[in-house]
């Protein structure tokens, strides 16, 4: 399944690519970092990294943010909203939060792939109000009721 996306480059952009998949059945495109200088993030550290791109999502989706694995395991880099949501009616730059989770500082360079992208749809709620709910199992079980790991 295929959908469109809208985008607008920002000047900060230029020259960059835009988001694309790393291979035919990845699931998340990569966001780029449209940094005009390297950021440094200490251990413990955020900093909002900007893509200079705006978009325009089709009706009923969202852009789900994520971190990529490959930063986490190797530099503790996360994204601590994570997955971050881009509603359909946004129009401002994407940006993404980094956290650097390691030992290290890291530095984030111009173009380096910081985090991904996946579109998905929206289903949209509307809550019941109701005396009470039906019974299950678990019932009102919470954090370790249904097992040890």
């Amino acid at each position: 399944m295929r959908a469109t996306i809208l985008v607008t480059r920002l000047p900060h952009a230029e020259g960059l690519p835009l988001p694309g998949y790393a291979t035919a059945g990845a699931a998340g495109m990569d966001l780029l970092a449209a940094v005009s200088a390297p950021v440094v993030l200490p251990p413990g550290g955020r900093a909002l990294i900007p893509t200079g791109l705006r978009v325009a999502l089709p009706e009923g989706h969202e852009l789900q943010v994520r971190p990529r694995s490959g930063l986490a395991l190797k530099h503790g880099i996360t994204l601590p909203n994570s997955p971050g949501t881009v509603d359909e009616d946004y129009r401002g730059e994407l940006q993404v939060i980094l956290m650097n989770a390691g030992a290290e500082p890291f530095t984030v360079e111009r173009g380096m792939r910081i985090a991904q992208a996946v579109l998905a749809p929206v289903t949209r709620a509307v809550w019941e109000e109701a005396p009470e709910l039906p019974d299950t199992y678990r019932g009102a079980g919470g954090f370790g009721s249904t097992g040890t790991g």
